[in-house]
């Protein structure tokens, strides 16, 4: 099975910028719709952004349109999140989860394989 693993987390100042990669051991992401979810500290895990196996579709929540963009690249195994002009709220952990199959969701409930999760901190 596909197992994601995030990285590039970190504490960034507000109106800044940082890059989530999610990488995958096991078997390829390619293949997979890929999410990214949050949760903040007392917050119930929250939806941010999708892209379809093939990177031609995205979807986004509405808290981070235009701010942020996923995108892949399956040569490399990778999804990334692409996060600019950040603000204190978006501090969370940030997963990356893999969909069941190759479409993109805004529900967790369609996403059996999770990854770690990777600090992000915005300070104002």
């Amino acid at each position: 099975q596909v197992q994601p693993v995030e990285s590039g987390g970190g504490l960034v100042q507000a109106g800044g910028s940082l890059r989530l990669p999610c990488a995958a051991s096991g078997r390829s992401l390619s293949s997979h719709g890929t999410g990214w979810f949050r949760q903040a500290p007392g917050k119930e895990r929250e939806f941010g952004a999708a892209i379809s196996w093939g990177g031609g579709s995205t979807y986004y929540a509405d808290s981070v349109k235009g701010r942020f963009t996923i995108s892949r690249d399956n040569a490399k195994n990778t999804v990334y999140l692409q996060m600019n002009s950040l603000k204190p709220e978006d501090t969370a952990v940030y997963y990356c989860a893999a969909a069941r199959d190759a479409g993109i969701y805004p529900q967790g409930a369609m996403y059996p394989y999770w990854g770690q999760g990777t600090q992000v901190t915005v300070s104002s």
